[in-house]
C-alpha cells in the first residue's frame, strides 16, 4: 500500500525536475512557485543583459536642437563671419599651461573637446557681440572631466598675462559665472581680456595697471552644460561687455531644446 504513493511521488518529482531543467536550458524564467534551482551554467547565461547605451543624436536631431536667432529675438541675426576680435584677442600665448589651454580652447571653440556635433553662430550688430553655440560629440564621462577642469580655472587662472600679435599684452581675468540650474552638470566662466598695445616689455602678473593709453577690453561669457547623454557649450562675447541676458536665455533654451528632441525621438521609436 505504501509503494504506490511513493512511486507516484517519485514520478512527480522527476517530471518537475525535467521541466525546471528545460526552462533553464531555453533561457526562460522559472515558474514563480518553483523553488530556486542550484546555480548552473544555463542559469548564469540567462542573466539580464546590461541596458543598451543611449544612442547619440542623429545629424538631423542635432541641428534641430540648436538655438536660433528667433529664440533670442532682436537684434540677434545669423552671423556674417568670425568676429574681428577673435584673432587679435584670443590667439595668444601664456606661460601657465592651464591658462594657455583655456585660450586655445576658446579660440578653437573646443571647451569640451572636439569635434562639434552641430554649431550655430549669431551676431548682435548693435553691440558687435557674437554668440557661438555648439553641441559636442564627446562622451558624458569625457564631458564631466572637462567640466571638472573648467571648474578649477577661477582659482588657477584667476589672473594672468598673455602675449598677443604685435607684441600686445593681454591682462586676463577669469571668474565664476552663475548659470541657470538646468541640465545635470554645468559650469560658467566670465573671461575678461584687456589688451595693451606695445607693452610686452612691461609684461607681468599685473601688466597694464600702470600703463597709459586706451586699452581694448573683450568680455566673454562662457558656459558648458551636460544634460543626460548630451552636452553643449556657448561663448558670448563682445568688446567692452557681453549681453549676459542672452547667455542665460541660451543656456535654458539649449537644455529645453535637447529635452524636446529626445522626447520626439522616443515617440518615433
Amino acid at each position: 500500500m505504501t509503494r504506490r504513493p511513493l512511486l507516484a511521488s517519485t514520478l512527480l518529482l522527476t517530471a518537475v525536475t525535467a521541466l525546471t531543467s528545460g526552462c533553464a536550458t531555453l533561457g526562460l524564467e522559472h515558474p514563480p512557485t518553483a523553488a530556486p534551482a542550484t546555480p548552473t551554467v544555463e542559469r548564469s547565461s540567462a542573466k539580464p543583459s546590461a541596458p543598451a547605451a543611449s544612442k547619440g543624436l542623429t545629424k538631423a536631431q542635432a541641428q534641430a536642437a540648436l538655438i536660433t536667432e528667433r529664440d533670442l529675438g532682436a537684434p540677434w541675426t545669423p552671423t556674417r563671419g568670425a568676429a574681428t576680435w577673435r584673432d587679435g584677442m584670443l590667439k595668444a600665448t601664456a606661460s601657465p599651461a592651464d591658462c594657455q589651454r583655456l585660450l586655445d580652447d576658446l579660440y578653437a571653440d573646443e571647451l569640451l573637446g572636439g569635434p562639434a556635433r552641430a554649431v550655430v553662430a549669431l551676431d548682435d550688430p548693435d553691440s558687435g557681440a557674437q554668440l557661438r553655440y555648439q553641441l559636442t560629440a564627446s562622451r558624458p564621462a569625457d564631458v564631466d572631466r572637462s567640466l571638472a577642469r573648467l571648474r578649477t580655472l577661477p582659482q588657477t587662472c584667476a589672473r594672468f598675462t598673455a602675449k598677443a600679435a604685435g607684441d600686445a599684452v593681454l591682462d586676463v581675468q577669469v571668474s565664476e559665472l552663475p548659470l541657470p540650474e538646468v541640465g545635470d552638470v554645468r559650469q560658467g566662466l566670465r573671461v575678461t581680456l584687456t589688451r595693451w598695445a606695445g607693452a610686452a616689455e612691461n609684461a607681468g602678473e599685473n601688466a597694464g595697471e600702470n600703463l597709459g593709453g586706451n586699452p581694448t577690453v573683450l568680455t566673454l561669457d562662457v558656459a558648458a552644460v551636460r544634460a543626460g547623454e548630451d552636452a553643449f557649450t556657448l561663448t558670448n562675447g563682445g568688446l567692452d561687455d557681453a549681453p549676459n541676458a542672452a547667455t542665460q536665455a541660451a543656456v535654458q533654451l539649449g537644455v529645453r531644446r535637447l529635452e524636446d528632441v529626445r522626447k520626439q525621438g522616443q515617440v518615433q521609436i
